[in-house]
């Protein structure tokens, strides 16, 4: 059996560190994401420091995961932080608008 692996900054996802489909090992969309390798408070900023959102927003909309990232955000009910390019509000909007849907 394969070992587990834990990401300091994405405690929640615990997966196999790749895979095989056919020919190819595939990552696990995290280790493909624009914010791999930067520092995770950059994702957690004070809800004032506006600029360090925006900061955090830039880098998710380079990021060519960030559909995967929201979904896991959303799916695992990530409550704090920047994830897929939303906010903890844009988040709580999402969710309120598939509940009402």
């Amino acid at each position: 059996m394969e070992a587990l692996v834990r990401i300091p900054s994405l405690t929640s996802l615990a997966v196999r560190p790749d895979h095989v489909d056919g020919d190819q090992v595939v990552e696990p969309w995290y280790l493909r994401g624009a914010c791999r390798g930067l520092d995770s408070a950059i994702f957690y900023p004070d809800p004032v420091e506006e600029f360090v959102i925006e900061h955090a927003l830039s880098v998710c909309a380079r990021c060519e995961v960030r559909p995967e990232c929201l979904d896991h955000a959303l799916s695992s009910r990530e409550s704090t932080g920047i994830w897929g390019g939303t906010t903890e509000q844009d988040r709580r909007r999402i969710l309120r608008r598939r509940r009402s849907a």
